[in-house]
């Protein structure tokens, strides 16, 4: 199937390239003047963060505490203030930027911080993994004219919810609601009651031990596939799942979240604004 080509009346305010580094999507933004510094492009984190390293260098003020809510606990963070982004001339300044104090045991070759859900409210995010490039645009002039599907989008607190539909051979569908998460490296992560309920750990034998890793530390996985999974009314088939042995990647009553692994099959495009994912399928 051809990818179906993006119009609309919007030119772009910024075009960034997009970098895949350890199975994350990133671009590269100034800070105060800095040199060019490394952001996870993340729709699943409720804040934008800024490492650890990198406070005093950017000249950061504290402006109070946080607490994050990860995939396996929760973690206190700093608030600082006094943080502008520079995208190419294209200029964010978010009230605050979070600190997260064990992103000083994470190497910064890794990413120098995360872009969270201000990032996406402040502008519409086009993702090309295909051009490798991520287009910024002016929500206010953005009018969508090309042939992708548009995804309707829910929002809890700050993170964008989907519903999706899974189909073993012989089974019913399965519909149920999962968080958009551009942040997570794998595909799918399904939450262990979800997983129990479905009787998920019997339909993908064989399968294989694994962990996933997060605020809050690490959640012992199972990996497996999932036959198909649509999304809209695309299905890709043999997608990997991580299943949680314990505890959920998402909130009470969503099955888990959708990832990159998921994401990277399409042109998407994020339109916070008029609560909507845009899907060109890449294949």
């Amino acid at each position: 199937m051809r990818a179906a080509e993006s119009t609309n009346q919007s030119s772009p305010i910024a075009r960034l390239p997009l970098e895949i580094r350890r199975g994350a999507a990133l671009v590269k933004a100034r800070v105060n003047d800095s040199q060019p510094l490394a952001f996870k492009l993340d729709t699943g984190f409720g804040v934008t963060t800024i490492h650890p390293d990198l406070v005093e260098s950017l000249g950061l003020k504290p402006a109070g505490t946080l607490t994050i809510n990860g995939i396996a606990g929760t973690e206190k963070a700093n608030w600082y203030s006094g943080a502008t982004f520079d995208f190419g001339g294209e200029k964010y300044s978010p009230r605050s930027v979070a600190v997260i104090p064990s992103d000083a045991q994470r190497p910064r070759r890794a990413r120098d911080g995360i872009l969270g859900s201000g990032f996406f409210r402040r502008f519409v995010v086009e993702i090309d993994p295909r051009e490798n490039t991520v287009t910024l645009r002016d929500p206010e002039r953005f009018n969508y004219k090309g042939k992708g599907e548009i995804i309707p989008l829910q929002f809890r607190r700050d993170t964008p919810i989907v519903e999706a539909t899974f189909k073993f051979p012989d089974q019913a569908p399965v519909i149920a609601r999962y968080e958009i998460d551009s942040g997570c490296d794998g595909a799918l992560c399904l939450g262990h009651d979800f997983v129990k309920t479905n009787k998920l750990d019997e339909l993908t034998l064989p399968r294989r031990n694994g962990s996933r890793t997060g605020v809050g530390g690490s959640v012992d996985t199972h990996e497996g596939r999932l036959p198909q999974f649509q999304l809209g009314t695309q299905t890709l088939t043999n997608v990997s799942a991580n299943f949680f042995a314990e505890g959920s990647p998402a909130g009470e009553g969503l099955a888990g979240h959708i990832g990159w692994g998921v994401l990277r099959e399409f042109k998407v495009i994020f339109d916070y604004s008029r609560r909507r994912m845009i899907l060109e399928l890449l294949k």
